[in-house]
């Protein structure tokens, strides 16, 4: 966040020039979800260009330049940045695509996983990247959307598997179920497949980046207030332990934003196998 943002947290005169409301008392206001909207253009009830789309173009922007330029100079002995590249490649292609959607079925699905992979850890970890600041996947638009495709996805696939869309829906019920049961079952697959788990997918990778930042957050403002406007002491001792722990969080922080690519990847895989499998 910018310095002026910062500080609008504590000052009301700076924070009314920077439209951050100030606590009416003028003390500490903690931070909000109103810190994740940031409209650069714009900003009415129509549209805005905000700050976690321009940073979602900037994530696009260098994937992009890095994977073709590495591509472009491929050698014997790999340099750092093919190093990377195919550490990262071999790890999303073994250790997530062969083992769980299955050595013959992965190779097709391989785009679709390092895509979402990457492009979820990048914009993770710009959450602590100096000057960025911000995890764009703390705005549930950006994994709705990336929801959307996966599960788009699995039932284009998951479809064609099954020959057909009545034999698709048809497959949702377990075969041998008594007549009474299979309207249940049925309601309930469809409710499974269709809208708990791409919202459970949205929400799990949304609610971990929200929450992390806006926990960074707490430290570091609460750390800054107790340090300059502490009043005494032990107050400001307080401040000084806030930004330290604060330091402590931000690699926990980015374990957990590592965490939440694979996680919300590997579930992708484990989606797109049960697709292919015999037995959906």
């Amino acid at each position: 966040m910018s310095r002026n943002v910062l500080s609008a947290h504590f000052h009301p005169a700076v924070a009314s020039a920077a439209g951050v409301p100030a606590a009416e008392d003028g003390g500490f206001q903690a931070p909000g979800t109103s810190d994740f909207y940031w409209p650069l253009i714009g900003g009415d009830n129509n549209w805005a260009i905000t700050r976690p789309s321009v940073v979602l173009l900037l994530s696009v922007a260098l994937l992009g330049w890095f994977f073709v330029t590495a591509a472009g100079r491929l050698s014997l002995v790999p340099t750092k940045r093919q190093f990377l590249v195919e550490g990262a490649y071999g790890f999303v292609r073994n250790s997530i695509g062969r083992d769980v959607i299955g050595e013959r079925e992965f190779r097709p699905f391989l785009p679709l996983l390092f895509t979402v992979f990457t492009m979820i850890l990048l914009n993770n970890v710009f959450g602590i990247v100096p000057f960025v600041q911000f995890p764009t996947m703390s705005r549930v638009a950006f994994p709705i959307v990336l929801t959307l495709v996966v599960y788009v996805t699995y039932h284009v696939v998951a479809i064609r598997k099954k020959h057909g869309v009545v034999s698709y829906f048809k497959s949702l019920v377990p075969a041998g179920l008594p007549g009474w049961l299979v309207p249940i079952m049925f309601v309930l697959e469809v409710a499974t497949y269709f809208f708990i788990r791409p919202l459970t997918l949205a929400l799990r990778l949304f609610g971990n980046m929200l929450a992390g930042h806006l926990m960074l957050l707490v430290f570091i403002l609460g750390g800054e207030y107790l340090l300059l406007h502490g009043g005494n002491v032990l107050l400001a001792f307080s401040g000084v332990m806030s930004f330290a722990f604060s330091i402590l969080m931000t690699f926990f922080e980015l374990l957990v934003e590592f965490l939440q690519a694979f996680i919300f990847t590997i579930l992708t895989a484990l989606y797109l196998a049960d697709a292919v499998s015999e037995s959906h």
